[in-house]
This record gives structure tokens, C-alpha cells and sequence, in this order.
């Protein structure tokens, strides 16, 4: 299946070396190009696309708005959001993993990386590098968000449930949380999926937002 990608940059030279980038893979098609956070919102309901490559830092409207704008969209449900940021200490990331991205790249990452990174979250997965992430959510998420990024808490979920929960708000993926709890793959996913549903999270970035606002992983725990 191809990957109907939309990329949103306010530098038109950065938006073409991508789309020459992800134009050169077999799985992957442009669907548009936006400068503005409200281009990206405007096409993202317009093309339909997979998945945005949303710049964080654009005029008129910044990539986190338009991220929350496009994660509240009931008919862009199935549009993830891959933000950017010139560095990974950058504090702006937390507020788009709340508004509703699915994770974020460094823009001065390796071709080959940004490709796999559209392919992973096209895929549904979240892609939360433990060191990068963990320090980020530890030094800058405080208080309540914005708005609730789920409906339920981890009062809903089961003993093993939270013990899935706390090793994916450390940033671990299906396979090391399976490793770390003696479960198969095929079980962790399943475990990871029914946690995303009772929890009405987005997806596996957004249960990391839980686990830190509800408490179940604090600063220092890493």
C-alpha cells in the first residue's frame, strides 16, 4: 500500500528535499505541500492523507495547533502526525505529543531514518526513542494538559495492563516490552492495544502522556 504523505514546512527548499526524498521510495507519494500550519490542516482534509510531516515552528498557524486541529477531526482520525524540530531537547515537542502527534524527528536526521519514520507511524506505531523521550516528558510535562487526551485512567486497566503501560510511557516498543515481561510479541501488542482502547488514547504517544499525568511514571523513574 502506498503512503500518502503531506508535508508542511514554512521553507519551501527544506518542503522540496523532502518531497524529493519521499518521492524516490516505491511505498510512498507527495499528496501536497503546505507553509503554513493552516495549509497543513486545510490539505490534510482535503487530500486525506496517511500521514503529515508537520513542522513545529510556521507562520499563521504553528504545527502544534494545526496537530491538535487535526487530531480533533473525527474524519481525519486515521491522519497521523509526524512533527519536526531542529533539536531534541525542544520542549515545544511534549505540547505536540499532547495535541495528538505520533512522534518526532530531528530535521537534521538521516535520509534513510525519516523514511522509516513515515513507515512506522503510517503504521500505527509511535515512534518514542527511549533517551530523547523520556527526558523530555520528565523535565516538561506539568500539570494537566490542555485537554484530556483520554477518557478513561489507569484505574481501568488490569495489573499486567499497567505493567505494559509504564514500560511503553519508557519508550519501549512491543518486542523489549515483551523481553521485559516474558510475554510473546504477538501478547505485548494485544496488551498494548486493549490499553489504547480502554483508555480512548490515539495511540501508543499519547499513553505515554497518561502515564506521566496520572502519575504511574514519575521524573527519576527511568
Amino acid at each position: 500500500m502506498t503512503i500518502r504523505v503531506l508535508l508542511a514546512d514554512d521553507q519551501t527548499l527544506v518542503r522540496e528535499a523532502f518531497a524529493m526524498l519521499v518521492e524516490s521510495a516505491r511505498d510512498m507519494e507527495v499528496v501536497g505541500q503546505a507553509a503554513t500550519g493552516r495549509e497543513a490542516v486545510e490539505l490534510a482534509r482535503a487530500t486525506r492523507a496517511d500521514l503529515v510531516v508537520m513542522d513545529i515552528r510556521m507562520p499563521d498557524l504553528d504545527g502544534i495547533e494545526a496537530t491538535r486541529l487535526i487530531a480533533a477531526d473525527e474524519d481525519l482520525a486515521d491522519v497521523r502526525v509526524l512533527v519536526l524540530t531542529t533539536y531534541d531537547t525542544d520542549e515545544n515537542i511534549v505540547d505536540a505529543l499532547r495535541a495528538g502527534a505520533s512522534g518526532f524527528l530531528v530535521k537534521d536526521t538521516r535520509p534513510a531514518e525519516l523514511l522509516d519514520a513515515i513507515r512506522t507511524v503510517a503504521a500505527g506505531e509511535a515512534l518514542l526513542s527511549p533517551g530523547p523521550t523520556a527526558r523530555l516528558i520528565a523535565r516538561f510535562l506539568r500539570g494537566p494538559a490542555a485537554t484530556p487526551v483520554a477518557v478513561g485512567g489507569p484505574e481501568c486497566l488490569s495489573e499486567r495492563e499497567r505493567e505494559v503501560l509504564s514500560l511503553v510511557a519508557r519508550g519501549l516498543n512491543n518486542t523489549e516490552v515483551a523481553q521485559a515481561l516474558g510475554l510473546s510479541p504477538l501478547t505485548a501488542k494485544t496488551h498494548v492495544s486493549r490499553i489504547i482502547g480502554k483508555l480512548g488514547a490515539r495511540d501508543r504517544a499519547q499513553l505515554v502522556i497518561v502515564a506521566y499525568e496520572s502519575g504511574m511514571v514519575t521524573p527519576g523513574t527511568m
